[in-house]
């Protein structure tokens, strides 16, 4: 063993006896334990929401095709280790004697689904239960609307096709049937056996063949890997959880997106107090540095001594923060099991590697500054204690920290987006930071004199550790900044999240409503307590040109190949007409039609498109648009673009037409209502008078969606908690970090005979000022931060939120004024000839 390895550890065990590790120790267990703890908590819920999310496509991922599936890939996958089964959707006439109805045919076989389940009733419309069961040879399971317009009942005989079956369950619900409320077809559900004898899948259907897949992460992305290669991107499409663009699926990517944040800023509150940590303990061994060039000790076995001090305390202190930071979290698990599907008994390592590389980085490059000033500390310090260190230059610590963090962020987070936004916030708040310094000395160097009262004693002690209060500034600052960041993001987002289901949702559409039922309907819905909501016209119509130029309007497989010319949707779209503009509705470009006196007299009418279909398709304002509404043409004219919330349960439309130019055509209606699970069973005498009315029932849906959000609230509760403890013990380092100067200041304050009543207030005022200011500039970066992340990443509306610019600077004054006073009250109870004895 090296001479300076033995020096070291004697040094080690030494300085441990004495607690002089125990800031930088507890800097660095703090890291670890934050990250470790924030990660596997956020990758474990990430696991579970996905897991749960996947029950809405009934699989981890799905393979759709126009054509069926190769056999090949399906034993492939399997040879992956991963689970299949198979769907073949398609659109097919119904049959009960005279009436019929056109449903959405799944032909499932016997592993379906991998993933949720199917679910069942007793009686058209009753409570619904859940089922390991699928239909048999010759079964037939159908929706509760087949059993209202066709007048069925358990036992029935009905046609699909060629085929003949007994329907003997009342379908509820699939799992992968899809949210939205124009998908209007009731769904049948029969074996995949029985699928050819039906020949609904000949020359000129619209068959979907879908393959579903179900495994590890790293399984469904070795065969996907696979896979790619072989797919025509004509007829293949495949989907994964994290492809899901449904509300659900856009709401656990927010969660997890967040959750990423959460851990990214627990990386940086980490780096931070290993930064305050290492600057302390440099300085409380300045003096021993400098004894032992006095004894002749050479700079390179100074060197060696500290490198390996720090490597000891490193190692012990991630040791420490890992075993802490998995209690931790085991407890959280625990505690949130009840309310969050989270499994104890999955583990992660990705976490692991990033809270002990979490560490060693931000130890190793964090204290390299302070190591620096350590190794140049000249020998005169013996004599003369107001020389520190030859090193002057902060470039290599800005530099060396500035890096550590950025790089960190990026390994971690993988998204070099999230990383930059949250770094150039940060570099301008700090900027910001040292020019609020200058400010302060100024005026600390006005109000710091005259007749010394405990303000001005603040004051003048601002001003005179300038440099110091401009470290302790940008610490404070930064930390208030991103508990600000998750806190306020936790709002906005849960908020956005719980406003798209407000109670009261409506949970059950009507569709197929006459303009002569309409009046009738809602007369009769108000006189049974239940609101009927805003009714919308429809008619079907196809897209077929824009500025006279074709689109594609291919309905089946067959006429793919051959398809000419420029994009269009490729089937019908559910046309409306309003002067008024739906809710979560907003126009981007263009005046919306209601609003304009404009007369037609080009005879193109006013439509306005949705935002998304006009990208897809190349729309512009101005462009001639044409429909083809049954055998009558309609020419329109785009005159705005609208931005659509899809996530709403409400209808939404890709087009809004003028009504003048649908004034010829009868439509039918859609419209939604409310009515509460107590009273679900009152929708037969309901809906009695009204035989040609469908209805949909989305309330299973919306209940499986609150429950998703719920959950996701409660975790992202748990998430805050642990930054801001993460956060306050960052604080309270700061705070602990300036005590040594602060002692020799208040022992000489009381040997001029400074009363100790004077003494605590200015020290409280001091942290009073300080945490306003920092809680001002961080309130600033947090508006900037949060205008970036929302826009740039979350997609959501971002705002500016004045509250926290009043909030941030009172909680900065009362939360750094009492940590200050706390952290002091120590020195301000000692006596002046023990604080003396501790300077000696």
């Amino acid at each position: 063993m090296s001479t300076s390895f033995s020096l070291a550890w004697r040094l080690f065990k030494h300085e441990a006896r004495r607690g002089e590790l125990t800031i930088i120790l507890l800097a660095i267990v703090l890291s670890v334990a934050a990250v470790l703890s924030l990660s596997l908590f956020s990758e474990r819920l990430q696991g579970a929401l996905k897991s749960r999310s996947a029950a809405f496509i009934a699989a981890d991922a799905q393979l759709r095709s126009d054509e069926p599936l190769d056999e090949e890939w399906l034993l492939k996958a399997q040879q992956e280790g991963l689970s299949t089964a198979k769907q073949v959707s398609t659109r097919s006439m119904v049959f009960n004697g005279d009436a019929m109805s056109l449903v959405d045919l799944r032909a499932v076989n016997n592993t379906y689904p991998l993933k949720g389940t199917v679910n069942i009733t007793d009686e058209p419309f009753g409570e619904k239960r859940d089922t390991s069961e699928l239909p048999q040879s010759g079964e037939a399971w159908v929706q509760s609307r087949l059993f209202q317009s066709l007048g069925l009942s358990i036992g029935d005989r009905i046609e699909i096709g060629d085929g003949n079956f007994t329907v003997t369950k009342v379908l509820v619900d699939i799992p992968d049937a899809g949210f939205s409320v124009f998908n209007t077809d009731p769904i049948a559900l029969i074996n995949i056996a029985d699928l050819e004898k039906t020949a609904v899948t000949g020359p000129g259907s619209r068959a979907r063949y879908i393959g579903f897949f179900a495994g590890d992460a790293s399984d469904i992305s070795s065969f996907n890997s696979w896979l790619l290669p072989r797919l025509n991107d004509d007829l293949h499409s495949w989907r994964t959880v994290e492809d899901d663009e449904s509300a659900i699926g856009r709401s656990v990517a927010s969660a997890e997106r967040y959750f990423l944040l959460a851990s990214l800023l627990a990386i940086v509150l980490a780096a931070v107090s290993i930064a305050v940590a290492a600057q302390r303990y440099a300085q409380r061994h300045f003096d021993p540095v400098a004894i032992m060039k006095t004894l002749g000790a050479t700079s390179a076995t100074i060197r060696k001594i500290y490198l390996y001090q720090i490597l000891l305390i490193t190692a012990l202190g991630i040791l420490i923060g890992l075993v802490i930071g998995f209690i931790g979290q085991q407890v959280v698990v625990s505690l949130v099991a009840d309310k969050v599907d989270v499994s104890l008994d999955v583990w992660h390592w990705r976490p692991l590697v990033i809270a002990v590389a979490t560490g060693a980085t931000c130890a190793l490059l964090f204290s390299l500054y302070p190591l620096l000033q350590l190794f140049s500390v000249p020998p005169l310090r013996v004599l003369r204690k107001d020389i520190s260190t030859n090193l002057r230059s902060r470039g290599i610590q800005f530099a060396a920290s500035g890096g550590a963090i950025f790089t960190l962020m990026w390994i971690y987070s993988q998204d070099l987006k999230i990383s930059a936004i949250l770094f150039v916030s940060g570099s301008a708040l700090v900027l910001g930071l040292l020019g609020a310094t200058f400010v302060l000395i100024a005026v600390g160097r006005k109000l710091g004199s005259g007749k010394m009262g405990p303000w001005q004693l603040a004051w003048a002690r601002i001003k005179r550790r300038a440099m110091d209060n401009s470290v302790q500034l940008i610490s404070f600052s930064v930390t208030i900044m991103l508990l600000l960041v998750v806190l306020v993001m936790r709002n906005d987002m849960v908020s956005q999240w719980r406003s798209q289901l407000p109670e009261g949702t409506p949970n059950y559409f009507l569709i197929n409503i006459t303009p002569d039922i309409q009046p009738k309907l809602d007369r009769h819905f108000s006189d049974n307590g239940v609101k009927i909501e805003e009714f919308y016209p429809v008619i079907r119509g196809r897209f077929v040109s824009v500025n006279g130029e074709g689109v594609n309007t291919d309905v089946s497989k067959e006429d793919e190949p051959s398809r000419e010319g420029r994009r269009g949707l490729g089937r019908e779209a559910n046309l409306t007409w309003s002067n008024t503009l739906q809710k979560e509705n907003e126009v981007l470009e263009g005046e919306w039609h209601g609003d304009s006196d404009e007369t037609f007299t080009d005879g193109l009418f006013p439509v306005s498109v949705e935002e998304g279909v006009a990208e897809r398709l190349n729309i512009q304002m101005g462009d001639k648009l044409t429909f083809n509404v049954g055998s009558e043409i309609v020419e329109t004219k785009v005159t705005s673009l609208r931005k659509v919330n899809w996530q709403t349960m409400q209808p939404n439309f890709f087009f809004v037409i003028h009504p003048d130019a649908m004034a010829a055509f009868s439509p039918t209606y859609i419209t939604s209502f409310y009515l509460p699970t107590e009273r679900k069973a009152e929708l037969t005498n309901l809906l009695k008078p009204f035989a040609s009315i469908t209805m949909f029932d989305v309330d299973a849906r919306i209940n499986q969606l609150r429950e998703i959000v719920d959950q996701v609230s409660v975790a992202v509760e748990f998430i805050l908690v642990l930054v801001l403890l993460a956060g306050s013990l960052v604080l309270i380092a700061q705070v602990q970090a300036s005590m040594d100067e602060r002692s020799q200041e208040i022992a000489i304050l009381r040997t001029l005979g400074a009363k100790g009543r004077l003494i605590r207030k200015s020290v409280i005022f001091e942290f009073v000022i300080i945490g306003v200011v920092a809680g001002f500039m961080a309130a600033m970066a947090n508006e900037l931060s949060l205008y970036l992340l929302q826009t740039s990443v979350f997609q959501m509306q971002a705002s500016l939120h004045p509250e926290y610019w009043v909030i941030a600077p009172a909680v900065g004054a009362v939360v750094v004024g009492v940590l200050g006073a706390v952290g002091c009250w120590r020195l301000l109870t000692l006596n002046t000839s023990q604080m003396l004895r501790n300077m000696v």
